[in-house]
């Protein structure tokens, strides 16, 4: 692996990711395997601050993330916003993905609110595609951020009329990869391998891996 720029975390090196999900822990821990950062999540390090995702965009809620929480912690930090954007929708849920239903709503909530909403359309006026950004701020010892870097990953499709699949989470079983015909397998029913080729968090992470490597 290349060398990185000065002031890049470098392999070994603690990176907190500005996340609860053990999910997303998981997905970046393999994305980001060819970099082999010790990524820890905010409840292994012990935070509980909560830091409110005001912004009206992705990139506006990770950016805003990984500096608060760079700050906090003094630790390189990698902040993912991430989201389903439907064309029928207008670009919603979008910010509100995860709240779709409600702040405490379930995935199993959420996607049962989503085929509500799209009921009797059909495969080509359900388009729709899934966005994630990362962003990781640099900080310095007195804890202003030295540097902020940002990666957007996209992958589109459209929603299934059902739920298929158990793999995944989020929307995954009601979302059909534009690689699929209407009607084929969700990411739920992808492998793990499968969807990290084309996900939106893999392509994300992969012009992330980039930035870092110089």
């Amino acid at each position: 692996m290349r060398d990185v720029a000065p002031g890049f975390p470098r392999p070994g090196d603690r990176v907190l990711v500005a996340t609860r999900s053990i999910h997303k822990l998981r997905e970046l821990r393999e994305l980001l395997a060819d970099f082999p950062l010790d990524l820890v999540s905010l409840d292994e390090m012990g935070i509980e601050d909560e830091v409110t995702e005001t912004g009206r965009t992705f990139e506006t809620n990770a950016r805003l993330k990984a500096t608060a929480y760079a700050r906090l912690s003094g630790l390189p930090t990698l902040a993912d916003d991430s989201g389903l954007e439907v064309d029928a929708l207008g670009g919603g849920p979008g910010v509100r993905t995860r709240r779709y239903a409600g702040e405490r709503a379930s995935d199993r909530e959420n996607n049962a609110k989503l085929l509500r909403a799209l009921r009797g359309l059909p495969p080509e006026q359900r388009r729709a595609h899934y966005v994630c950004v990362l962003a990781l701020a640099l900080p310095r010892q007195d804890g202003s951020i030295a540097r902020l870097l940002t990666a957007r990953g996209t992958c589109r499709g459209r929603i299934a009329l059902s739920p298929k699949g158990a793999g995944g989470f989020g929307y995954d079983p009601i979302f059909e990869p534009a690689s699929e015909r209407p009607g084929g397998r969700t990411l739920g029913q992808w492998s793990a391998a499968e969807k990290n080729r084309i996900s939106h968090r893999a392509r994300a992470a992969r012009g992330m891996a980039r930035r870092l490597a110089g």
